[in-house]
């Protein structure tokens, strides 16, 4: 419709983009198994330790040592994950196990679709049309594996006569394209330690909310502490990175003015 510009699909880009694409589909298979035996708030805390894993995933893809501020903050926020976890009295093992094995699939994911529109110049379109394309396979492996299908598309006829099924099912639709569109641009423009932080920052509401309106969650003090630290770790992390920013244009314009005379 000419909304949007992105190249025709190209085997070879497929190719480098599969990684991705399995990496994504896992990522979403286990966190939603991981929800089997955690609760809302602590799978967020949880998946709130993947800037610490991003952070060092990205010194080994060769992206250097960051910042002294930068790797306190991150530091930070994993601390208060812990301290979250102890005060879980609902710990159970393959919930934790999954969603930990969650954090891992997201972390390579979002390292590799940082490295491929940063070296290969795809836009965040061109992933997510990749990304899209290649995970249909997965998907359709795993809907026949786990019976979904049929069995689904029977229950999706049934109530395809609701007005309000119909209305959260297409809502629930367009605000997944809108998410994925808006994370790979986001780690395409910034990086994916930055994704991973404004992650943190969003699921502050996400807790809160988990907390008042799901229910069936035992409050500890020590779940309050460690999500309070997470929170101040991840706000610690933007202002680092704000103030970054903030220094290098000076000496940017400086450079220029340098280059000039």
């Amino acid at each position: 419709m000419g909304y949007t510009k992105a190249r025709g699909f190209d085997v070879e880009a497929a190719k480098k983009l599969l990684l991705v694409s399995f990496f994504y589909n896992a990522n979403v298979a286990f966190a939603l198994a991981s929800l089997k035996g955690v609760n809302i708030p602590m799978y967020i805390a949880i998946k709130r330790l993947t800037p610490l894993t991003v952070l060092i995933a990205g010194f080994f893809f060769g992206k250097g040592r960051p910042t002294t501020q930068v790797s306190l903050s991150v530091i930070l926020t994993a601390v208060g994950v812990l301290i979250a976890a102890l005060g879980d009295f609902s710990f159970d093992l393959f919930g934790y196990s999954m969603a930990f094995t969650s954090v891992f699939f997201q972390t390579m994911y979002l390292v590799l679709v940082e490295k491929s529109g940063a070296e290969d110049g795809l836009s965040s379109v061109e992933i997510m049309f990749y990304n899209s394309v290649l995970s249909l396979p997965f998907l359709l492996f795993l809907i026949i594996a786990t019976g979904e299908f049929p069995n689904s598309m029977a229950v999706l006829f049934t109530k395809s006569s609701s007005l309000s099924f119909s209305v959260i099912l297409l809502l629930s639709l367009v605000m997944g394209i809108i998410l994925n569109y808006t994370m790979f641009l986001c780690t395409i423009v910034n990086s994916a330690l930055t994704t991973t932080i404004v992650g943190v920052l969003k699921g502050v509401g996400s807790t809160t909310l988990g907390f008042i309106l799901l229910g069936g969650v035992e409050v500890h003090a020590l779940n309050v502490i460690g999500l309070v630290i997470n929170t101040v770790g991840g706000i610690w992390y933007s202002s680092s990175k704000y103030q970054e920013k903030k220094n290098k244009l000076p000496k940017l314009t400086t450079d220029m003015v340098a280059h000039r005379k």
